[in-house]
């Protein structure tokens, strides 16, 4: 007789080896959606960044050994320090529940748990860091899709006309794919990216071969001895420098998309060498002729290859152009959750990963604001001169909100923390300030768009203050008015069926309910009074969202509490059919349910600090919000709204 427990282990073994072989899979399909989306940014910037450091911002720079050497030093430890320690090695670990960007930082410091002092200040910091990502969103995909197109001029001088019509086709395809989502455009990008990485590794791992001396580039001494012998020149070049990190905030507000360690290792397997590999080969072949100066990254190819490589590299510049779009969706999306934005409509475009969204109202902006700044620049060299402010901006507000959850919620040691903003503080603040003897010469452009954005953010965020108050005041203790009821003689009339009131706050009565009750003097027989919370986590499991509370008495009022994290979506009438035999007062006939809903109308008044204008911007943009009803995925044939002034 064969041993039972000796025909079980293959099968154990066998089922094993099933599931290791599945998540590596699933790992490396990660991995190559990642590499298609989220290191197209960082990932182009060979296309212009030298080429800006040395031809473009007036620094002039000579040709020479120790000035190719330093620049590309500046540029590899740039990238060194900036995504693969500060960002992958630290930041990307101050995730909430899985997913990135300012915003979750912003939000891990705004829970009401949270012992951040000062959490306004952070706060405000937070949407300035928000409102300069949405900057660097609208500049990036003018400057890459450009630098691309303009590889036209190297084969012939005659295509210069067709740049910006060209451009504007390709944008033009870049937004309209977006409503598919990212899981298949990194299905399509991935290997694309894959591509380009390696083909611009092989380029400059022969020119590196070339010139070996280029090599030296690898130790930070070249910088340093650059820096030494031009101090000013070596200051004013981090300006363009920063060029070559671009996306590494992109990188990190993707991460929901895709999960940290599929990022981690698709920028240390192949992104990082490549990328290092092509910017030592540009400088080997600057120095090998510095003709080559005007177009170093097209230099690294034989003339029969360049139209081929020009096609890649318009393709993986549009690929670039898709990390920050992706995200922009991510972290509007996390705005919204966190009332720092009006209610949007979000599109899932994935039933498998719940980060994958499309937004339409952000595409069509990023689109306009895209379109126009390459009518009105024309070209990646005049962008270049505008672009880094809100890049490196972006980078020292993430530094700063970093060192905060990990002195104050991680418990970090100060030796810690004064370590970290000894090296990463100080590469930032060279980086900003660098940048700003941009604005001049058109470097105000981004702080204006910037600016816009931060004044709808916290215009949004302040009048959601001063509204809730008054929300507060004129709906009153739900236990109260609950008393109320059960007290008023003549007794309420109930009707027949079953109705949810849909309300702010757990601890208030909802207007509706008010109006209900005050106004049309009868309840229904069943009455679920529904409160919603978004918290400050990216998630919520779904056994752990529902609080039943019977409100101490047997009448058919009782209430229910959901909560939702900022990267769900909450959809009430799903969690009402998830929770059917879990308490008898919610089991009810969902087909003839009635959904009451208080809405309020805000009107421009002389009360609260808030300036007349900002009041009208407010009161605008809550007009045009997502309905009530559409955000909670409430049926319009079942649903009520009940309107009442709201003075701002």
């Amino acid at each position: 007789m064969r041993n039972a427990s000796a025909e079980l282990a293959p099968n154990l073994d066998n089922g094993q080896n099933l599931r290791t072989r599945t998540k590596k899979t699933a790992l490396a399909g990660l991995m190559l959606g990642a590499i298609g989306v989220v290191f197209g940014d960082i990932g182009t910037s060979p296309l212009y960044a030298l080429h800006a450091v040395f031809g473009q911002y007036g620094l002039n720079l000579d040709v020479t050994q120790t000035n190719v050497y330093g620049i590309i030093s500046l540029i590899i430890w740039a990238v060194t320090l900036t995504v693969s320690i500060k960002y992958i090695g630290f930041i990307m670990r101050a995730d909430n529940k899985g997913e990135g960007g300012i915003m979750a930082l912003v939000a891990q410091i705004k829970n009401e748990r949270s012992p951040v002092r000062f959490k306004g200040f952070y706060i405000i910091l937070g949407l300035i860091g928000i409102a300069l990502f949405y900057g660097d969103s609208t500049i990036t995909p003018a400057i890459s899709v450009l630098s691309a197109v303009e590889g036209l001029k190297v084969l012939n001088g005659n295509f210069d006309m067709l740049i910006v019509p060209a451009t504007l086709v390709l944008l033009s395809f870049l937004f309209w794919v977006q409503r598919y989502g990212t899981a298949a455009i990194g299905k399509v990008f991935g290997p694309v990216m894959l591509v380009w990485f390696m083909v611009i590794g092989l380029a400059g791992a022969v020119r590196t071969l070339q010139h070996p001396g280029i090599l030296h580039a690898l130790s930070p001494l070249s910088a340093l001895h650059f820096a030494a012998g031009q101090p000013l020149v070596a200051f004013l070049s981090l300006g363009v420098v920063i060029l070559a990190v671009t996306g590494a905030e992109a990188l990190y507000a993707d991460m929901g998309h895709f999960g940290r360690r599929p990022i981690a290792r698709g920028w240390f397997m192949l992104v990082f060498p490549t990328l290092m590999l092509c910017y030592m080969g540009q400088g080997a072949t600057v120095l090998a002729d510095s003709s080559t100066l005007h177009s170093p990254f097209m230099a690294l190819f034989p003339q029969p290859l360049q139209l081929a490589v020009i096609i890649l590299a318009t393709a993986a510049t549009l690929i670039a152009s898709q990390s920050v779009i992706s995200g922009a969706f991510s972290l509007t999306r996390q705005a919204i959750q966190l009332d720092f934005l009006p209610k949007m409509h979000v599109i899932h475009t994935s039933i498998k990963e719940r980060g994958q969204i499309y937004l339409p109202a952000v595409n069509l902006t990023l689109f306009v604001g895209v379109v126009l700044l390459v009518v009105i620049f024309g070209s990646s060299a005049r962008l270049a001169g505008v672009y880094g402010i809100a890049v490196s901006g972006t980078l020292a507000i993430d530094t700063l909100l970093f060192l905060v959850v990990a002195r104050t919620l991680w418990r970090k040691p100060r030796w810690y923390i004064a370590l970290a903003a000894a090296v990463f503080v100080t590469t930032d603040a060279l980086f900003v300030l660098a940048n700003l003897t941009k604005i001049p010469g058109g470097g105000w452009l981004p702080l204006v768009l910037s600016a816009g954005a931060l004044i709808v953010l916290h215009t949004w965020y302040k009048g959601q203050a001063i509204v809730t108050a008054e929300r507060r005041a004129k709906e009153g203790s739900l236990q109260g008015f609950i008393d109320k009821i059960r007290k008023s003689d003549p007794p309420i009339t109930r009707v027949p069926g079953a109705a949810v009131y849909i309300g702010h706050h757990s601890a208030l009565a909802p207007l509706a309910l008010h109006a209900a009750v005050e106004k049309l003097h009868e309840l229904h027989e069943r009455v679920v009074i529904l409160s919603v919370r978004i918290t400050t986590a990216a998630h919520v499991p779904e056994d752990k969202r529902a609080v039943f509370n019977d409100l101490s008495y047997d009448d058919g009022i009782s209430q229910l509490k959901l909560s939702f994290g900022y990267h769900d979506t909450p959809n009430i009438p799903h969690e009402l059919e998830r929770l059917q035999g879990t308490q008898p007062e919610l089991d009810f006939n969902l087909d003839t349910l009635s959904y009451f809903i208080s809405l309020s109308k805000v009107v421009p008044g002389n009360r609260h600090n808030l300036a007349g204008w900002r009041k009208v911007l407010y009161s605008m943009m809550s007009r045009n919000a997502l309905s009530t009803s559409d955000y909670y995925k409430l049926p319009i044939e079942r649903t009520i709204e009940m309107r009442s002034l709201i003075e701002l």
